[in-house]
């Protein structure tokens, strides 16, 4: 009441004093120096429904101060100088970030910056997920899911405690589900939103490409099997959510190959000396020879001296299995390897060739199996087994230029129908793929920082080079605010980045 109080004696003040002819007064926390105002758009009852970057995700975990700095509750902070209502989040238990099921722990420390590398803050996560004094401190206004796919929103047994075992409930969701039976979509209309924002659609790709397309965690198709797919969930999302004249704010996908996870590890960090040059190039240069007789494209390049040679990977999705081809020339002359031999060497490089780096052709490192380059494969002789050396890396550590495609392919789809629902229900709309693309090149400017995409250092990101850092985060609530501002008639300011810190500490 003293809030509203003091915007309606602001807004007469300016009134008079234009009236007057006065010096008009200049409204600092707007973005055009007049009155603020909520312009169309009601934020009485604001609720967030999406994923991990919807719930404040960051450095591989959920915690307290991460989840303060999430976009929507920024968001909901401006909300409030307009009318907006309490915005409640359900808070992680500590700062340590991940969390116990039972008393056993899943997930956690969250990562900090230790001046080499990420790295595990010290102590032990104390968030219960079977807390059931969380659900019924609710219902919470920040319905973000970490790890939600678009479908999973609609699913009625997605706060199943039961489910946890299965796997086709969220231990973030059940945490703070009202009931066991409640969708996460029922959750949010069950608070009769008068605003709300939608983002998701990031998992229903991420997962494919965190997976490395090795088949564990598929994308999940636009239209379907019998018309029930993304689109078909979209469009269900947003009816549902404007059923009751709420309006409210969406965004599209980013292309998440784009992001440090995928971009950080380089294509060609291979260092050679000329003695493993003699004893690589032999076998390599034969092997294209192999596929030249074959018909088939050479798949090696001629290695050098030098700490830029290329990785070997495995491509699962080749249109040639050289395995044959190579365990019988292997057999014969001039190498005449024994039928075992012919027959391992077949097997490990019938779809293995060196990555790429040209445009058309891009393959990705998978950053957390960063790790394993240049280390032996365990399990054998450590003399012709060094990853990304002589033994390819697996097809989970890299995205190949042909899962590209359909990772690509599958984004596109989606945003057609994320912007074309938008327009056709008149909600604000932020084109999140392109801030991204934005952000890998050359980055974006504003309070005098320029954020960049840049793994560690570009301050846009945070260490698990998926989700963005509290300054990137800030970033976006901006980016949600001026497409809300355009929509509604609204003039509400987006806040500095001056404020929000590039990383976590170790400490918080």
């Amino acid at each position: 009441m003293i809030k509203n109080f003091k915007m309606l004696f602001l807004v007469s003040v300016t009134f008079i004093a234009c009236n007057n002819n006065d010096e008009e007064t200049i409204v600092e926390n707007s973005s055009d120096g007049l009155p603020l105002t909520a312009g169309e758009a009601n934020f009485t009852k604001f609720v967030a429904v999406g994923d991990s970057y919807t719930a404040g995700y960051s450095d591989s975990a959920l915690f307290i101060e991460g989840q303060k700095g999430s976009f929507v509750n920024i968001m909901a902070q401006q909300f409030a100088l307009v009318g907006g209502g309490e915005f409640k989040i359900p808070f992680m238990a500590d700062n340590i970030g991940g969390f116990k099921i039972n008393g056993t722990q899943f997930m956690g420390p969250r990562l900090y910056f230790n001046g080499v590398g990420p790295v595990p803050v010290p102590g032990t996560p104390t968030t219960e997920i079977l807390n059931p004094a969380v659900a019924a401190a609710g219902p919470y206004n920040n319905a973000g899911v970490p790890g939600a796919k678009s479908f999973h929103l609609l699913s009625p047994s997605y706060g199943s405690f039961a489910g946890l075992a299965l796997g086709t409930a969220s231990p973030y969701y059940a945490r703070f589900a009202t009931n066991a039976t409640t969708s996460v979509l029922g959750y949010a209309m069950a608070q009769t939103p008068t605003f709300f924002s939608l983002w998701i659609g990031g998992n229903d790709v991420l997962g494919y490409a965190l997976s490395g397309g090795d088949g564990t965690d598929p994308i999940t198709p636009s239209a379907g099997v019998a018309g029930v797919g993304f689109d078909a969930t979209y469009d269900a999302l947003v009816n549902t959510l404007t059923s009751a004249g709420a309006k409210g704010v969406t965004g599209n996908i980013p292309y998440v190959y784009t992001i440090p996870h995928f971009t950080t590890v380089p294509t060609n960090p291979v260092p050679l000396v000329a003695a493993q040059i003699a004893q690589l190039n032999p076998l390599f240069g034969a092997m294209n020879s192999m596929l030249a007789a074959a018909g088939q494209p050479a798949r090696f390049q001629t290695l050098t001296a030098s700490s830029t040679n290329p990785l070997l990977i495995s491509d699962e999705m080749q249109t040639y299995d050289a395995t044959t081809l190579y365990t019988t020339a292997f057999q014969g002359a001039p190498f005449n390897y024994p039928a075992a031999t012919a027959g391992f060497l077949g097997a490990l490089y019938g779809k293995a060739r060196h990555a790429s780096n040209a445009t058309a052709t891009r393959d990705y490192i998978v950053l957390s199996q960063a790790g394993s380059i240049g280390t032996n494969k365990a399990g054998y002789p450590p003399t012709n087994s060094t990853i990304g050396v002589t033994f390819p890396m697996e097809d989970n550590a890299t995205l190949t230029f042909r899962e590209i495609v359909l990772l690509k392919t599958a984004t596109d789809a989606y945003n057609v129908k994320i912007k074309a629902k938008a327009m056709d229900k008149g909600l604000a709309f932020v084109d999140i793929n392109a801030l991204m693309i934005q952000l890998a090149n050359g980055g974006i400017s504003a309070n005098g920082y320029n954020v960049t995409d840049k793994f560690v250092t570009g301050g846009g990101f945070s260490l698990d080079g998926v989700h963005v850092s509290p300054r990137g985060y800030a970033l976006f609530a901006n980016k949600f605010i001026e497409a809300i501002n355009t929509t509604y008639k609204s003039n509400l300011k987006g806040v500095s980045l001056y404020d929000y810190r590039i990383l976590f500490p170790r400490a918080l």
